[in-house]
């Protein structure tokens, strides 16, 4: 074999090698790994609403779907303990599911009426694939649509799902009812995310995440362009912050790993009525489960809710009489 055909040979395996981890990595983050009730049985926490403790007795609840892009996505309907309560939407993160978010459920049932829990497409019991944020904006919507605006609704997202749910109070508030919006450990864009995780996996990054991103961009509307610059394609989240007609609570862990900190800061200054509390040492994953933080977070969510409540009595008593 001539140098010519060893060179085209190495080339050759040099591509294969580059087209296998490109698509090794787009698989990773859109295929995330499933969190369902087997997972949680195998590490001893809690993996449907009535295994949650609460202290006024045993949580009641129901399950059903509802259609959104094609497909059934599930959903736990959860009874709150106040009846002068919002209904909270809570949307998951990237790798999450309805089962992870359950940590987050005793703080929202003792100042909530419902609280509507999901799986987005690709985690939990649903199916489909991840988008990273660019499509699972519709399913929120397919899903408030189905509750309807009979009730106020307090959208409830983490990491991944703060970003979806600032878009849609952003977008569509009024119409879809929303009057508030917690945001656990947002981020702006998600490549550095996408990049930290690709690291604590011990995967590649530096080369291979550009191309996926660019890829998932052009696939999802955003175009190329999202890939190196915050503001483009329209994606970054305190953009659309800037945008929402209902007041913003971010909650951030100092210590984030995943979603850095500044991330949750400019969102909730860019909110026209946004505030964030900073969890001094919380990771990002913690927040809810570690004894030290869920005091701080299940405080500043009751004291939000109640704000709200206040506002709305207010709101109720100024309208003119028909």
């Amino acid at each position: 074999m001539d140098v010519i055909g060893l060179l085209m040979l190495l080339a050759c395996g040099l591509g294969v090698f580059a087209a296998a981890v490109i698509a090794f990595t787009l698989r990773t983050l859109t295929r995330p790994p499933r969190r369902t009730y087997s997972w949680a049985v195998a590490r001893g926490v809690p993996g449907e609403p009535p295994e949650v403790r609460v202290p006024w007795g045993r949580v009641e609840y129901s399950s059903w779907s509802f259609a959104s892009r094609g497909r059934d996505l599930p959903v736990w309907d959860i009874r709150g303990a106040r009846a002068d309560g919002p209904t909270a939407v809570l949307t998951h993160g990237w790798g999450d599911s309805r089962v992870i978010a359950l940590s987050r459920l005793p703080a929202l049932l003792a100042c909530c009426a419902r609280v509507v829990m999901w799986d987005l497409p690709g985690h939990g019991d649903a199916p489909g694939t991840c988008t990273l944020g660019t499509r699972e904006c519709d399913d929120l919507v397919a899903l408030l649509e189905r509750l309807g605006p009979a009730e106020p609704v307090v959208l409830y997202g983490s990491s991944l799902g703060a970003g979806v749910s600032i878009v849609v109070a952003a977008r569509d508030a009024a119409r879809l009812g929303v009057v508030g919006v917690i945001a656990e450990a947002p981020y702006r864009v998600p490549r550095l995310p996408a990049q930290r995780v690709l690291r604590m996996l011990g995967l590649p990054w530096r080369w291979n995440l550009p191309i996926v991103m660019a890829l998932v961009g052009s696939r999802q509307g955003y175009g190329v362009s999202w890939v190196a610059s915050p503001a483009a394609g329209g994606f970054d989240r305190a953009v659309h912050a800037a945008n929402m007609p209902v007041p913003l609570l971010v909650l951030h862990g100092t210590d984030d790993e995943v979603c850095p900190i500044e991330d949750g800061r400019a969102i909730a200054a860019a909110a026209p009525a946004g505030r964030i509390v900073e969890v001094e040492g919380a990771s990002h994953n913690n927040l809810w489960t570690d004894d030290r933080f869920i005091p701080v977070c299940a405080a500043a969510v009751a004291e939000f809710v109640a704000a709200l409540k206040s506002a709305q009595k207010k709101a109720a008593g100024a309208a003119p009489a028909a």
